[in-house]
């Protein structure tokens, strides 16, 4: 997640505009976590976002429990965005990113096919991009796609929610 919103984030903010990535070691050490990171930080003009794969949970339920959790401990304001089902649906809505970041050809061809159509709805979006791309890691696959992704084309539901959430945050960002 962490290479994805790099290469992601400078896409959609305005280009003066900084962020920071805190990556976790998974689901578990993030919800640890961040309750403590945003305890911990003083800066008042800071906004935070919280992304995380649903892996296969209730996405209203846990973004209920993370937006309380970011509530409790002094941002109310932090937008969670779910992941829906993992960060691989994203690459599945991005198949021309896939195959420009050289990891497998003719794939551009599927976007409007099948399960491409909604790759949210992939249960093991994961698995189905090692099979589309058998070279694909998680970090360097990550590395390798996400500066070829597009924030206008993707297919995936949760990825243009999270796009538009991010555009929401940094234009109030603007009016401060």
């Amino acid at each position: 997640m962490e290479e994805t919103l790099k290469a992601v984030l400078p896409k959609v903010l305005p280009a003066d505009m900084a962020f920071r990535v805190i990556p976790h070691s998974g689901k578990n050490d993030l919800e640890a976590s961040v309750p403590k990171k945003l305890r911990a930080w003083t800066n008042p003009n800071a906004r935070f976002i919280v992304v995380r794969d649903n892996d296969g949970g209730n996405c209203r339920e846990l973004k209920t429990r993370l937006a309380n959790m970011c509530s409790e401990n002094g941002h109310p304001g932090t937008l969670v965005r779910i992941v829906c089902q993992e960060l691989e649906s994203w690459f599945l809505g991005d198949l021309r990113a896939v195959e420009a970041g050289g990891l497998g050809r003719n794939l551009a061809r599927l976007q409007g096919k099948g399960l491409f159509r909604n790759p949210d709805r992939v249960e093991d979006a994961k698995g189905k991009l090692k099979e589309l791309a058998p070279r694909y890691l998680p970090r360097s696959g990550a590395r390798a796609i996400g500066p070829h992704m597009s924030v206008d084309k993707n297919t995936s539901q949760s990825f243009h929610a999270f796009i538009s959430g991010v555009q929401k945050v940094a234009t109030q960002m603007g009016q401060v």
